[in-house]
């Protein structure tokens, strides 16, 4: 009774660890902290932002403007920012086009520093956009999950002949920068930007505030989604299962996500990055995907994809032996040659609704046509189990394997030369080798042996002459 006591205590004790440890993982995951925003403001400070606009010249409503928008970001988690300034070191004439420089770096609690950075710039130079861009992605430290985030503001075009579409797509590519955010101050410029980024026309100073708090919301701001996996009844029912979101521009894969259903059995809330156009790829057999997925920032978007599945399962005849557990079988699509998977024998596994065919990978090869997987449903596929036939040939040399079918051979296995033992799966049936030694010089010497294979019986065929 003691020791029914002292095992009761002890079997409590370790579902209480068990249970404990299971919250503590779940609350890790539910306080993982957002990925690091990193916001590098590039400024115009050419000679033009000295130009009348409204109320005030360009640079003291930017000025203005700006300083008022920093202040807003100082309560704000896991955000950094740098400040690049260009047109602001040499005067123009004549024209410096590698007038541009990192003022401000990226940092926890820098915000006075870009302020009063930002409150001293006095208008000079050109305005080297391109340049700018491109040494822009230095600018960004080393770092495998931030946003890395471009806001330009300016009041003019490209003047030193580069380009600032192809800086910008090529930063893109190589993933170092999301898609830039572009102000244009006075003037509409979205013809010309584009190319480079989502444009922003703040033609008025009331447009340009707006743009700024627009830009800084849809940077910031969470974006949440859901993927519906749908059944042949358009329902979501549909789980467990990879996806794969990747950057449609660039085409870096950007998550990965094990579909799941939450506890009410709807798929689960995503949080992602909505300055991306995404193309998904949801890894069912065979894959399903959906491109140009573009999500509406603070917004939830659902995206849905049809993917029906049911189950195969194969099944060897009287069971499995230890011999065959390596048994596989090629899955195709029907009437399509490419290999969509490799199963194992005695186990089960999920499709997409639909038809296929199925090649045995024993010898001789066993071809299955025309296989249903209904919506989740099993189909079972069962057949003969193989026997092993473990060919010994004594010394090494040439041979060859056939099926003997009405009186004929037909070929489906070369030996292996460089060995003299070898274990092959076999169908159930009657068999040939021919064989001869590497040593023997005349045809003569070669050697014919007929066996026959059972299910699940392993068969030592000996060749060599008695």
């Amino acid at each position: 009774m003691k020791a029914y006591i002292k095992f009761f205590i002890l079997l409590v004790l370790i579902l209480q660890s068990t249970l404990s440890f299971a919250q503590k993982q779940k609350d890790k995951e539910n306080d993982m902290p957002p990925p690091l925003t990193r916001i590098l403001f590039i400024f115009d400070c050419s000679q033009s932002m000295f130009g009348r606009w409204q109320s005030d010249t360009k640079i003291n409503i930017a000025q203005k403007l700006l300083s008022n928008m920093l202040d807003s970001l100082k309560d704000v988690q896991n955000l950094e920012l740098a400040f690049r300034v260009y047109g602001h070191q040499k005067n123009f004439p004549p024209q410096d086009c590698d007038d541009s420089k990192l003022e401000i770096p990226f940092s926890k609690n820098n915000l006075k520093k870009i302020e009063h950075k930002l409150k001293s710039l006095v208008p000079r130079g050109t305005t080297p956009i391109a340049f700018s861009l491109e040494k822009s992605a230095d600018d960004f430290p080393p770092c495998k999950d931030c946003r890395n985030i471009v806001i330009l503001i300016t009041d003019g075009l490209e003047e030193c002949r580069g380009d600032p579409c192809a800086v910008s797509q090529l930063l893109q590519k190589k993933g170092i920068i999301l898609k830039p955010f572009i102000i244009g101050i006075g003037k509409n410029f979205k013809e010309s930007f584009d190319c480079v980024g989502t444009y922003f026309d703040a033609t008025s100073e009331i447009e340009f505030n707006k743009a700024l708090n627009v830009v800084i919301s849809q940077a910031l701001n969470s974006t949440t989604a859901q993927v519906n996996l749908l059944d042949e009844m358009g329902k979501p029912t549909e789980t467990n299962t990879n996806m794969t979101f990747y950057d449609n521009f660039s085409g870096l894969i950007k998550y990965n996500f094990i579909h799941t259903l939450n506890n009410r059995g709807i798929p689960d809330t995503l949080v992602i990055d909505p300055l991306v156009k995404y193309n998904l790829v949801v890894h069912t057999i065979p894959p399903v995907k959906k491109d140009s997925i573009t999500l509406i920032p603070g917004k939830h978007s659902i995206i849905a994809l049809d993917a029906p599945q049911g189950y195969m399962k194969l099944k060897l005849m009287g069971g499995n032996t230890i011999s065959n557990k390596n048994l596989q079988c090629i899955v195709r699509k029907k009437g399509n040659p490419e290999t969509l998977n490799v199963q194992f024998f005695n186990q089960t596994e999920k499709y997409l609704c639909g038809n296929y065919d199925l090649e045995v990978l024993c010898l001789p090869r066993l071809i299955i046509k025309d296989v249903e997987i209904k919506q989740s449903n099993t189909t079972t596929i069962e057949i003969p189990m193989p026997g092993i036939a473990v060919i010994n040939t004594v010394v090494n040399g040439y041979g060859s394997l056939y099926v003997m079918e009405d009186n004929k051979m037909k070929w489906l296995y070369n030996l292996n030369e460089g060995v003299t033992l070898e274990s092959l799966i076999l169908q159930p049936g009657s068999y040939r080798v021919v064989f001869r030694g590497k040593m023997s010089a005349k045809s003569i010497s070669s050697i014919d042996k007929d066996f026959k294979i059972e299910s699940g019986i392993t068969t030592t065929v000996n060749i060599y002459r008695n």
